[in-house]
């Protein structure tokens, strides 16, 4: 019993340090320092309201739509991305809601691009993710602590022979292409980690 107990103890403990929603505006801090700081001010920021649910929390007027950091998930992950790639993103929420796993969202995706259901764009479009494992937004400090920035630039189609981009990292933090040929083929960059 006293097993038990401890354990629902623990679990509760995990629930709600996971499950507290930050204020919007504490949100909206966090997430703007994905982007370069000309940037921060007019990126339209998605995040959760006190259900969970995903909510626009101020609208933008520059070319970025962020998603704040998921407080029901540990860690830190918040994105920012161009606007033209929003019906890519929305579709993917759909089917994460949807119980779907990676493959098949990805295979779901590829199919519906193919066949000009979904959207992609003609150009290149960037998607700024800020992520750590033990990352933490310090509201004091307005920095998001124990994270890093990696740069995805999406260019939907393109191969390792139309870019000249190798398909994994040549040096430390060196752009590469991944899933080249498809939907989301994208420029990875991501730069070393500095402790």
């Amino acid at each position: 019993m006293k097993t038990l107990c401890t354990f629902s103890l623990i679990f509760l403990v995990t629930v709600s340090l996971y499950g507290q929603v930050p204020s919007a505006e504490n949100q909206i801090a966090a997430t703007v320092l994905t982007l370069p700081e000309n940037q921060r001010d007019s990126a339209q920021i998605l995040g959760f309201n006190n259900d969970g649910s995903l909510i626009e929390l101020r609208k933008g007027s520059n070319e970025f739509i962020c998603l704040a950091n998921d407080p029901n998930k540990p860690g830190y992950n918040s994105a920012c991305y161009h606007k033209d790639l929003e019906d890519f993103m929305a579709r993917g929420r759909e089917l994460n809601a949807e119980g779907k796993g990676r493959k098949e969202k990805f295979d779901t995706r590829e199919s519906e691009a193919k066949s000009g259901k979904l959207k992609m764009p003609s150009q290149a479009r960037t998607l700024h993710i800020r992520y750590g494992k033990e990352g933490k937004y310090n509201a004091e400090t307005n920095l998001v602590e124990n994270s890093y920035v990696r740069y995805v630039v999406y260019i939907p189609w393109a191969t390792s022979k139309s870019t000249g981009l190798p398909e994994k990292p040549v040096v430390p933090g060196g752009p590469w292409i991944m899933f080249p040929g498809t939907h989301s083929a994208h420029i990875m960059i991501s730069p070393p980690k500095v402790n």
